[in-house]
């Protein structure tokens, strides 16, 4: 079974924070968002490969280690998690951009794929699906399919915060899902939000309401 890791570096959970106040604009929520991605992407990466190298420094040869060449990618879901993957792209630059759209069906309150642009190597990536809210689990539990219905055999989910509902469902439908979390909440209330949650991650992010 994939397992949750909560990421409770002081510095993530200082700065998510400010990201659940109320009073906390665009701006500030937009910058604290990426901030909080470039954090958590330190994290999720710890575990990465290494291989060692001969080099030449200033005083003499050495043995040092660089990164395996392992192929990572990062695929936000859309709209929200446009939001943290600048902050991730800080950290590790090579990293190729996918990206899932999906949106609820009003009437069976599914979601529904209507977007998806996926680097050509998917099989060979490990790929972090990025979203800031993992709610019910719906939405991520789609993304994950779309990107294993197209060859995906690695996959990490990172998300701010989470319900246990949502950590659940996901479990149940993927467990070889690693997932990576800044907080996991108290429960999802009647309308399907995460308490106490941070709102709304999209109308925030992007001063939409």
């Amino acid at each position: 079974m994939g397992n949750v890791h909560v990421l409770d570096h002081p510095l993530i959970q200082h700065k998510l924070t400010y990201i659940r106040k109320t009073e906390t604009g665009t701006k500030d929520f937009r910058e604290l968002v990426d901030e909080v991605a470039t954090l958590m992407a330190f994290e999720i990466t710890r575990d990465l490969p290494l291989e060692e190298v001969q080099i030449q420094t200033p005083v003499s040869e050495a043995t040092a280690k660089v990164l395996a060449g392992k192929k990572l990618g990062i695929v936000p879901i859309l709209r929200a998690g446009l939001g943290m993957v600048d902050g991730m792209l800080n950290l590790i630059p090579a990293a190729k951009v996918g990206h899932v759209g999906l949106y609820r069906d009003p009437e069976t309150l599914k979601p529904v794929e209507y977007y998806v642009k996926l680097p050509s190597d998917i099989e060979e990536r490990e790929l972090i699906v990025i979203d800031p809210m993992l709610a019910t689990g719906g939405s991520a539990n789609e993304a994950i399919e779309s990107l294993k219905k197209r060859g995906a055999k690695q996959i990490r989910l990172m998300c701010l915060v989470a319900a246990p509902e949502g950590v659940e469902e996901v479990h149940q439908e993927h467990p070889d899902v690693d997932i990576y979390l800044a907080a996991l909440d108290e429960k999802l209330n009647e309308k399907g939000y995460i308490v106490p949650g941070l709102g709304d991650a999209g109308d925030r992010l992007f001063g939409t309401k």
